[in-house]
């Protein structure tokens, strides 16, 4: 397998094992900080929102210049656009599901089929994130500058693996507050979180073996990144904003900062 492949994967595998962290808190504890929580969801949303520009739509734009066809701004608006949309259709999809399931379902089968939107719901919106990050690395060897290059793809792949951690608690937790044991609840936790691994192999192999897809490929992941940032990561770390009106939001600046600073450094 090419090495960047192998990268994407051991980096995917990283965000996995974070997801798995998350949701090996409900062996430790009953809830964790939710403080702690907001900042780290506020952080990841402000690195994943600076790393979707600096580490995905300017390479993207700057792939498509040096392609003849379609002019560069439109290939990362078309790109970008597919990327929100594909993952506003699957939210769609799991909201529709879960309310066919909801209205069919007796009160004895609520609890199941409330556990399996969770994970599914979950588990559906860990598959860009996983792309992202392949993505990220199999851009790489067509790049300049391979350290900084880098640099901008292993930044991606810890923005998403913090963000990572509070989901793998997101999906244990409830499941242990439902009366499932803490092994079951830390296993499906933890396998919320597997398809990153698969999706980040597919995104590294997509753009190593068609060249031509990469700037597409590139504004894709940004998109989808920045609706989830914005869609889920900053309203949930915003929960507490009355009691503390600027902690989390302090974590977003913190986050597009540090990305900001890395790339406009190393790149």
């Amino acid at each position: 397998m090419n090495n960047i492949v192998w990268m994407a994967l051991l980096a995917t595998l990283g965000t996995w094992s974070v997801t798995a962290l998350g949701a090996a808190t409900v062996v430790f504890f009953r809830s964790p900080n939710p403080k702690a929580l907001n900042l780290m969801l506020g952080f990841a949303s402000g690195v994943m929102i600076a790393a979707s520009f600096w580490s995905l739509l300017q390479p993207a734009i700057e792939q498509a210049e040096e392609m003849s066809g379609l002019p560069a701004y439109l290939v990362a608006t078309m790109g970008f656009l597919a990327g929100a949309f594909f993952m506003w259709g699957s939210d769609k999809i799991v909201s529709y599901a879960r309310g066919r399931v909801n209205h069919s379902a007796g009160r004895a089968d609520e609890k199941l089929n409330r556990i399996i939107m969770l994970v599914l719901s979950i588990t559906l919106h860990n598959i860009p994130e996983g792309l992202a990050v392949g993505v990220a690395f199999g851009a790489l060897p067509r790049e300049g500058y391979l350290m900084e290059s880098l640099m901008g793809a292993v930044t991606i792949a810890v923005g998403i693996g913090l963000q990572n951690f509070p989901e793998g608690a997101a999906v244990s937790i409830p499941l242990r507050r439902e009366g499932f044991s803490r092994k079951k609840s830390f296993l499906l936790g933890q396998a919320s979180g597997i398809v990153e691994p698969i999706a980040g192999v597919i995104g590294a192999l997509l753009v190593v073996y068609v060249e031509a897809i990469l700037p597409y490929a590139l504004s894709f992941a940004a998109g989808a990144m920045i609706l989830v940032a914005v869609h889920e990561l900053i309203p949930e770390c915003q929960r507490n904003q009355k009691a503390q009106p600027y902690f989390a939001t302090m974590g977003i600046v913190a986050g597009f900062a540090t990305m900001m600073l890395l790339d406009v450094m190393l790149g």
